[in-house]
Formats: C-alpha cells, sequence, structure tokens
C-alpha cells in the first residue's frame, strides 16, 4: 500500500523534472493529500484517470480495474519555474511525529516544536487528524493535534 511518504517523493520528482501531469495511486490518503495541495495552490488540478491518462467520462472503480486507478496532478509552474520547491516527509514509519495543539502552535508561529524546524513563510504542513487530513491553520482553527504527515514549500 502507497504511504505518504510515496506521494513526497513523486509530487517533488515531477516538479523536478518539468511534468505537467504525474500520476500516483488512487487512495483516501493520496487523495486528502493531494486535495490540501490543490486548496493551497500547489497544483492546478487533481483529476482520477487509469495508469494511461485522465479520464474525460466518470469511470466508477471496480474490483477489476481498481490495480489500474490513479489520481493525476497538474502541476503548477510560474515563469518555467516550479510553484512547490521542496516537499519532504516528516512522519516515517519508523518514527511517527505526533503533536498536540501547543506544539503545532510553535511550528506555525516559525519556532522548533519537538526536534522538526518551524514553518518558514510561504510553507505549509499536512496534518492528519481527527477530523482528517488538514493544512497546520487549518487543524489550529479547529483545535485539533494529530500526525504530522509533510511539509512543502
Amino acid at each position: 500500500m502507497p504511504r505518504h511518504y510515496d506521494l513526497c517523493s513523486r509530487v517533488q520528482n515531477g516538479f523536478r523534472a518539468h511534468l505537467r501531469r504525474i500520476a500516483i495511486p488512487d487512495t483516501k490518503m493520496n487523495l486528502a493529500i493531494a486535495n490540501v495541495l490543490y486548496k493551497e495552490g500547489f497544483v492546478a488540478s487533481v483529476n482520477r484517470g487509469d495508469h494511461i491518462q485522465p479520464d474525460t467520462t466518470y469511470v466508477p472503480t471496480t474490483p477489476d480495474n481498481i490495480a489500474t486507478r490513479r489520481l493525476w496532478l497538474e502541476l503548477k509552474y510560474n515563469n518555467d519555474e516550479p510553484v512547490l520547491k521542496k516537499m519532504t516527509a516528516v512522519s516515517k514509519p519508523s518514527m511517527k511525529v505526533v503533536m498536540k495543539v501547543q506544539e503545532l502552535q510553535a511550528l506555525a508561529a516559525g519556532n522548533r516544536a519537538q526536534f522538526i524546524k518551524g514553518l518558514q513563510p510561504g510553507e505549509i504542513a499536512i496534518l492528519t487528524t481527527n477530523y482528517g487530513v488538514l493544512e497546520l491553520r487549518e487543524a489550529l482553527a479547529k483545535g485539533s493535534g494529530g500526525e504530522v504527515l509533510c511539509r512543502a514549500i
């Protein structure tokens, strides 16, 4: 099963290679993270499709085609420079990073929390919380802590 760190490397490698679109495995977690990236303006669109190209018409996911289903992210560039410079995984299988609201507030203010450097201007952190996958500031607005999945700038 693909994990969030696989998504981070695929997105970062796609931007480095100046690709227009990339395909990632169609999972609920990947869709949630891709939607956060879309809301924050790092990707232009998120579409479902098969392993060859995005769908032009709706195709339901069935047990027969589940292995070939992909999410297609259209990457954004500004003056031929990638909008997303770097995307790194924070939590890993060997060490999950779970933070309380006070630690997340310190992280959002640019201060170190646990062993993680604070966020810089324009940088986001993506968390999984009781409310689903959220950006750091959304989680703080809801007063929820959670596992820090990745950060992007």
